[in-house]
């Protein structure tokens, strides 16, 4: 893994965890990298070579660099930059200004621009020599105003003419799971590569003992803190009601092996969504994984039903939310096993404390991307004062409560 420009081997300047992520882009198989990871993870590093490398590559090309305010640039990806350069052995081939701020790579003309994202008009007047900007690099994107959408608005502005085209997401996950930051990194779509670093995957040499100490004291004492800022854990703002969420992939071959599945359903029709959920409960472990989900708006029964039948074995049952009793009787004359489940007083507050009680809850999100999202995003609702007030929040909780469901007859049975 050498630089085309000077015999630099890039693996004496990019951490090991990217390696894979190089790859891929040299292969062409992906058109974005969505980079998440804790403090020293090496990110921005790797992001920064990887720009220049791609930018040499192709040479009609430019490369865009942004932030939420452009004032904070110079001293940051404008720096990480220009470290790039240099590793690379590149210094006399750039031109480095600060005032525009760009480079440009002289034995062509390309040019690394840098804009704020603070002043959308600077983006949209951006004129070039020639070419086309085809790479672009959102930095410390959890600060984005406006979110994807604001992302998506500098991709449709900036990625224009040319055949490539690739976009670089950086950023250390923010506490809390609902930015929509951390929301798009658990998105997955074909082209798309997300990507999770820490501290621990890059040599020990590069970081330093004054660092490794501090990570370490600071986990000792500050266990929650040092999630959050050197895992890059989205800890939750200490409102978030399953602190014993996994999100990780379930294989066929782990599925296969399951002894037992439990389904259910949540009835919906719009706006709130009909939800349907299969799961494993391993009581030994007291660990529940959820590994299929279904959602649908303005379905009907019958339709719905159809597509229970088409996830679940013959011998199987589904249980659903007993308020609706014609729903259920409906799915038992399209051919489901169906059963209504048993409610009573203190119900949702029982089967909400024994899932939060479980060992771990893991959940494929690219599975059950809709059931990843509810249970990562669930928190308790606080006062004005910012306490968190008693029982659960009945809203965006639909395939929660298909799962509550599923285990009605585990979680109802004493000592469970």
């Amino acid at each position: 893994m050498t630089s085309a420009k000077k015999q630099v081997r890039l693996s004496d300047i990019i951490g090991p965890a990217f390696y894979e992520t190089h790859r891929l882009i040299n292969m062409g198989i992906i058109d974005e990298a969505v980079e998440a990871g804790g403090r020293a993870s090496l990110k921005s590093s790797y992001v920064s070579v990887e720009l220049v490398q791609q930018l040499l590559k192709h040479p009609d090309c430019h490369a865009l660099v942004t932030r939420q305010v452009g004032d904070t640039m110079r001293d940051s990806v404008y720096a990480q930059i220009l470290w790039a350069i240099d590793k690379l052995g590149l210094t006399t081939k750039f031109r480095c200004t600060q005032s525009p701020l760009q480079c440009t790579y002289l034995p062509t003309g390309q040019r690394i621009l840098f804009r704020g994202l603070d002043d959308p008009q600077k983006i949209k007047s951006i004129k070039l020599p020639f070419g086309y900007i085809g790479i672009l690099w959102f930095e410390e994107a959890d600060q984005i105003k406006g979110g994807e959408e604001a992302v998506r608005n500098v991709q449709q502005s900036a990625l224009r003419g040319g055949e490539f085209g690739l976009t670089f997401i950086s950023f250390n996950p923010p506490a809390a799971s609902r930015n929509w930051a951390n929301r798009y990194a658990r998105e997955e779509r074909k082209g798309k590569h997300i990507h999770h670093s820490t501290y621990l995957e890059a040599p020990a040499a590069w970081l330093g003992p004054k660092f490794l100490a501090q990570a370490e004291y600071i986990k000792e004492t500050k266990p929650t803190k040092y999630r959050h800022e050197y895992l890059g854990e989205a800890v939750g703002s200490g409102t978030q009601v399953f602190e014993n969420l996994q999100l990780e992939p379930i294989s066929n071959k782990a599925i296969k092996n399951f002894d037992t599945i439990e389904n259910g359903v949540d009835w919906g029709w719009y706006p709130d969504p009909w939800a349907f959920n299969r799961c494993h409960y391993d009581a030994a472990r007291k660990t529940l994984y959820i590994f299929d989900e279904l959602t649908r708006l303005r379905t009907s029964n019958e339709e719905t039903a159809k597509m229970v039948m088409q996830r679940i074995e013959s011998w199987e049952s589904v249980t659903a939310d007993s308020a609706e009793m014609k729903s259920c009787a409906d799915y038992r004359a399209f051919g489901v096993r169906c059963r209504e489940a048993v409610k009573g007083p203190g119900s949702v507050n029982a089967s909400m404390k024994w899932l939060q009680g479980l060992n771990a809850i893991v959940i494929d999100p690219r599975r059950c991307p809709d059931t990843a999202k509810e249970f990562s995003e669930y928190e308790y609702e606080t006062g004005r004062d910012g306490e968190v007030l008693p029982g659960y929040v009945d809203a965006d909780n639909h395939h929660i409560d298909a799962v509550r469901y599923a285990l009605n007859r585990i979680w109802m049975r004493r000592g469970a």
